[in-house]
């Protein structure tokens, strides 16, 4: 009758004064991994819209512009590039996730994630100081 839950790995970021879900792209369901109905359908219902009353509480999302957002990183094949950064920002009303965009606010936060998520090699980490990703 219902479709099994899934596990996704997730991590609730703070970046200035946005917050977004942020994911490895590995992580996400095969179908997921790309562009697409099924990677927008997944984190559509992870943020929890579209939501006619606009508060997102079935979801992650904070029911504001600023507060539904996602991210999704991954190791960059490009040289002299550490990650790649996929940015979407989702309407809270309607079933829509705008790609054509970027947030400053989170991109602060991308360093972080991709530190604590093995996606910087590590020899570019330092145990105490400052690492450019």
């Amino acid at each position: 009758m219902f479709k099994p839950q899934i596990k996704v790995p997730a991590t609730y970021m703070r970046g200035g004064t946005s917050k977004g879900v942020f994911f490895k792209l590995t992580d996400l369901p095969k179908p997921a991994q790309v562009a697409g109905e099924a990677r927008d359908n997944l984190l559509l219902r992870i943020i929890g819209s579209p939501d006619p009353y606009g508060k997102q509480t079935d979801g992650m999302g904070g029911a504001t512009s600023s507060t539904s957002k996602t991210v999704i990183l991954s190791k960059s094949e490009q040289p002299n590039h550490d990650v790649d950064y996929l940015f979407g920002q989702v309407a809270i009303d309607k079933p829509f996730i705008d790609w054509s965009g970027n947030c400053g606010n989170l991109t602060s936060a991308v360093g972080a994630f991709a530190i604590t998520n093995g996606l910087v090699d590590k020899s570019k980490v330092p145990g105490n100081g400052v690492a450019v990703v």
